[in-house]
């Protein structure tokens, strides 16, 4: 069974997933004349901009929903597991794939938007709704949602969950069966309140708990400034190929880089649109302009900062693809979370273990709980009559993914969340390619619009969309 999974890991996670990912953020940065740069000061304005209504959540909470999606054990685990594979450079590569899908993340977020339904006095919206009305393809759409339920209710949540289970257990010797428990009654509390209430915790939890491991990675880099230029140059030497401690592992850099970017920031994989389509804006560009933003939050702050902390101490090891290690200064560590403990206990012993296990019991907490929103909305796009033994087994399942997941190895766990990213990501980047024109036609709107010094508003039939409910 184990080799069959990593088969099947090793075909969806080829170099053309990489490829695709890649050209498609390229091709939307380009078609959007660099909307990340040239929106950015937008960006952040319309986080805060519009209320909840008694059909949708603000921007700010949908923006937290994803963040909360986002942000999760890939910002720790996942960019140790990226150094550790690919060296240094794998961060430049994380970097760069977080630039990139921004844009792909405002093109899938606006799509998300415009294609957006009321279901159950609620708005619901993503990938399989836009691949249904906007290319007009059910099957396709059908088998977005049918992926994106197995992943994020079955493989995804044990990610997650046994990160938090191992983090306690080497902080604070608490048994992972134990924190598996614990996790999955406080999840049951909250998916079982419903969206309002998922939109609600995330809106609190999410900036304090970025705001809080962002400022600790502040305080190590603030004790190491003079490292900063090296710390910086060895990134760059890394990512070419041009450090010879890391020579002839420059694939790696790109794969392990790219593959945990896209892992981590989500951009194109199809999980954000779900969050966003919940938001009750006057246009869909300002929810896509927002979580484009959210990437930044996710990679460039959040991951940026722990590779900071891992590469600032030199708590890490780099793996020789022929076997061994290229560099090897904490033996015997294992790859993941416990580099960045390890890097914040070179600074406050007392201190490393624990605050990474509750960073991480806090990211991946609220990932878990994004991962059942968006199950929920792709179970409300197959279900349209809203069965509740249907709803209730959904919660069920991922209550069991996550209690198993906190107890089972972390390998097994890793390669089966990248089996559902790569899955989710390959149909809706191929989806959101498809679907450029309609989500072009809405920005150039939004952009005439606001040269025009209006507020934008949106109406569909003005810039020749259809089969749009809402607008």
């Amino acid at each position: 069974m184990e080799n069959i999974i990593n088969t099947i890991n090793g075909l969806i996670w080829s170099d053309a997933l990489i490829i695709l990912c890649m050209g498609a953020g390229i091709y939307f940065s380009i078609s959007t004349r660099f909307l990340q740069v040239r929106y950015f000061k937008e960006m952040i304005l319309l986080l805060f901009d519009g209320k909840s209504s008694a059909k949708g959540v603000s921007s700010f909470q949908a923006f937290a929903i994803a963040i909360s999606g986002r942000i999760g054990t890939g910002n720790i685990a996942g960019v140790a597991t990226a150094i550790a594979m690919g060296g240094p450079g794998a961060v430049f590569w994380m970097w760069l794939i977080a630039f990139l899908g921004s844009a792909s993340a405002f093109i899938e977020a606006t799509l998300g938007q415009v294609y957006k339904q009321v279901n159950n006095g609620q708005y619901r919206g993503g990938p399989a709704y836009y691949i249904e009305r906007g290319l007009g393809i059910k099957w396709y759409a059908i088998l977005f949602a049918v992926a994106t339920v197995v992943s994020t209710a079955m493989f995804l949540p044990g990610v997650q969950s046994n990160s938090i289970a191992l983090s306690m257990q080497n902080a604070f010797d608490v048994p992972v069966a134990y924190t598996g428990i614990g996790v999955v009654i406080l999840l049951a509390m909250i998916i079982f309140g419903g969206v309002k209430r998922i939109g609600k915790v995330a809106e609190i939890v999410v900036p304090f708990m970025a705001g809080a491991y962002i400022l600790m990675a502040l305080i190590i880099m603030a004790l190491n400034f003079t490292q900063i230029p090296s710390v910086f140059s060895l990134i760059i030497r890394s990512a070419f190929d041009l450090e010879p401690a890391f020579a002839g592992i420059f694939g790696m850099a790109v794969a392990w880089g790219v593959k945990r970017g896209i892992y981590s920031n989500e951009a194109g994989q199809g999980t954000a649109p779900h969050a966003a389509a919940a938001a009750e804006v006057s246009h869909p560009a300002k929810q896509g302009l927002v979580q484009a933003f959210s990437v930044y939050v996710d990679t460039l702050f959040v991951c940026t900062a722990t590779a900071f902390m891992i590469l600032f101490t030199g708590k890490y090891n780099v793996a020789n693809p022929a076997g061994g290690f290229l560099l090897e200064n904490i033996p015997g560590a294992e790859i993941g979370a416990e580099y960045t403990q390890l890097a914040i206990a070179s600074h406050f012993p007392s201190l490393g273990a624990g605050f990474v296990a509750i960073s991480l019991l806090f990211f991946a907490f609220t990932t878990i709980m994004a991962y059942y929103y968006i199950a929920e909305t792709n179970l409300s796009y197959l279900d349209k009559k809203g069965n509740k033994w249907l709803l209730n087994g959904l919660r069920a399942l991922i209550l069991v993914a996550t209690f198993y997941g906190s107890v089972k190895t972390a390998e097994a766990a890793w390669t089966l969340g990248d089996i559902g990213v790569g899955l989710m990501a390959w149909l809706n980047v191929i989806a959101i390619l498809l679907l450029r024109k309609p989500a072009m036609k809405v920005f150039r709107d939004y952009e005439r619009q606001k040269k025009e010094g209006k507020d934008p508003v949106f109406k569909a039939k003005d810039v020749g969309i259809t089969n749009t409910d809402q607008w």
